[in-house]
Order: C-alpha cells, then structure tokens, then sequence
C-alpha cells in the first residue's frame, strides 16, 4: 500500500516480467507546485538509497502530482523562518537542509540505475537539481524551466556551479545571472534534457515500463532499454520555439567580458525592445540582487574546472553563507512574506559590491573533515 497523503509517494510496481520492479516517487504537495522541503528530500533519499543495492529494481521514475508543476523550487519559506530565528548566524536548519538536498541531488546524478524524470510543467531550483542529474530527463510543452535565485538574493545552486559553465557558450552564465526561462526545446538545445514528450504520455510511458519484458540487468543494458522505451513515446504535436538557440550569438557576445560588472551591464544597456523572452531576462536582471550577480559569475568561473562533488561542497559552504548573510532573507521576504516585491538589497548596484565581501561566500564555515559533505 501507498501513503496517497504523504509528502512524496514511494510506490514499487511490479513488471510484468521476472520478478522485476519499477521504483516510483511522487511529489505530492500540487497546491505548493510541489516545491522541495526537508521532510520530501529525506523521503527520496531514503527510498534511492535502499533502491541502490536491491537487485530487482530496474529503473526509477520520479514524477510528481498535478499538471501545473514538476518542482517549483526548494522550500524557502521554512529557510526564512530559520533565517529570521537564528539573526545573523547560520541557521542549524538551513545546513540540515542544504547538506540532505544536496546528498539528493548528487545520488541521482551518482545512480547505477537508470532514473527517469518526468519534468513536466514548472521546473526551476530545487526542482532543477532533481531533474539534471537524472539518466533520462524528460521535458514536455508544458516544461518552463529556471534558476531564478537572483530574484531571492541567493544563488543556482543544486549542483548549478557544475551544471550552469557545461551550458553551450555562455548560455549557463547568461541564464544564471537573467532567470531566463526554457521551454522544453531550449533544454534539449542546451543540454539540460535529453527527450521532449507530450505532457499527455506520462502513464503510457509508466505503463510500457511495466509490461517491458527486463532482461539483462546491467546498468548499461538497463539504461539502454529506458532509452529505447522513451523513443516509442509520442512527441508533442507541437514543438515550442527556443529562444536560446536563436539568441546565441547575443548571448555570448553580451556575456563576453571577463569580470561580472562589464557583463551585467551589457545585458542591461542592450537593446532588447524587438524580443519579448530577452526583455524578460534583461528586467530580472535589473531588479535583483547585486551580490548574486557577483556569486553567479563567480560560481560558473569555479565550477568550470571543479568535480561534481566539489562544486556540491562549495554550494554547501555558499548557502549556509547566504542564510546569514540577510541578502536572501530579505529577497524571500519581499517575494513571498510581505510581497512587495521591493526588496532592499545591501548594494545598489553590481559595481558597489566589495570583492572582499565576495570571498566570504566561498569560505567554509566547517573544517574540512567536518564538511557536511565531506564523504561525497
């Protein structure tokens, strides 16, 4: 039997064949759009975990309930709350947090079993950490896509630092710094999916995983097979226009300078009057957190040559610098506490940010054996 009321639903589904089975979680908070908390994290871990060293379990599926939303993000309300509580220092919440998302995220990138997810409808932070690491990532036309931290004076993080510099050009840079928005198209295009399916074949897609007749259960064979079932599926019967693809060319030259304040400020001064999607990205920019700008460029310039579970380590360091910092605090206030959307960042602009206060974000609160993820 299944908890329909739990946070994420564990379900294991039998095939039709040699005793084999299919894992399934489901995210299970539709009227929050299903964004990440520390309870539905520890599920999912958990679950992958035991799943790991079991035998009959040939693939995973993490989907999740309703249309609307895959994962809107991670759970910021609570960080707040944390936040407000500890004043200053960092909260003992927010590394619990931060050191259990973070395990997540990396086991699924980590897995020996094909994972399958089905990244319909919103998909953007926490919810982007669940689908990149994922053996077959699927995007639907309903699929929007971002990492909008720079709204809530946080930053891409969930492995972004990894994932964001691998990005075509500087299509990671531009998207970290703009909150720009992909279609399913655009994450084909970029990298950030491998499939594009209509919204409508979730349950076929379930239901042919089933019936499959599993044979050989190495990790390539089984890989191989997930693929070959995702290929039967039907596409939408439209396919949405990318806009990062088209815009490349502007995106790497407006990205092009080697410090962040050169950057930010060609995107802001570009001419973006004839393209409604670059407007978009260009007044997200203009509105949010000068440091972010700064931690954005500088993540995407660390990341680029650091391992997947470094670049999880440093997010781990920077995060738990964020919640007591006030700068996400007060970001997560202005958009969903008070909702004023007017947040009162601690710098005006990206050019009157220190660099000194920078380099703070990149220190470890912990000794290095003492790292949450040191064992990563």
């Amino acid at each position: 039997m299944t908890d329909v009321e739990s946070v994420v639903i564990v379900d294991e589904i039998k095939t039709s064949s040699n005793d084999y089975t299919i894992g399934r979680l489901t995210l299970n908070k539709s009227k929050a759009l299903n964004a990440l908390d520390l309870e539905m994290a520890g599920i999912m871990l958990d679950a992958l975990q035991r799943w790991q060293s079991r035998n009959d379990i040939v693939a995973v599926v993490i989907d999740a309930a309703g249309e609307k939303a895959f994962c809107a993000g991670g759970d910021i309300v609570s960080m707040y709350k944390s936040m407000v509580e500890a004043n200053g220092q960092i909260p003992a919440f927010l590394e619990t947090f931060f050191e259990t998302e973070y395990t997540l995220d990396y086991t699924i990138h980590n897995y020996s079993k094909p994972i399958v997810v089905w990244g319909s409808g919103i998909v953007m932070g926490g919810g982007m950490g669940l689908l990149c690491g994922a053996s077959h990532r699927i995007v639907t036309e309903t699929s929007r896509l971002a990492m909008p931290e720079i709204t809530i004076g946080l930053y891409p993080d969930v492995g972004g630092s990894y994932f964001l510099p691998r990005l075509p050009g500087k299509a990671g840079l531009f998207l970290g710094l703009t909150g720009g928005q992909m279609n399913g198209s655009d994450a084909c295009f970029v990298g950030l999916a491998d499939s594009l399916l209509a919204s409508t074949e979730k349950d076929t897609l379930l239901n042919t995983l089933v019936e499959y007749t599993w044979e050989k259960t190495d990790s390539e064979s089984l890989a191989s097979s997930v693929s070959h079932i995702i290929e039967t599926m039907k596409t939408p019967e439209e396919l949405p226009n990318g806009n990062v693809e088209t815009n490349m060319a502007l995106i790497n030259d407006l990205c092009s300078a080697d410090n962040v304040t050169d950057v930010v400020h060609a995107i802001l001064n570009a001419d973006m009057s004839e393209n409604k999607w670059l407007q978009r990205a260009q007044s997200t920019l203009a509105k949010g957190s000068p440091i972010t700008m700064h931690l954005v460029f500088e993540q995407c310039k660390k990341g680029a040559n650091m391992t997947l579970a470094d670049c999880f380590r440093m997010e781990a360091d920077m995060s738990c610098r964020c919640g007591e910092s006030g700068e996400f605090q007060e970001g997560v206030r202005a958009l969903l506490i008070d909702k004023d959307m007017s947040p009162q960042w601690k710098y005006k602009t990206v050019d009157e940010v220190p660099q000194s206060a920078i380099a703070h974000f990149f220190t470890s609160p912990w000794a290095e054996e003492q790292h949450p993820l040191a064992k990563l």
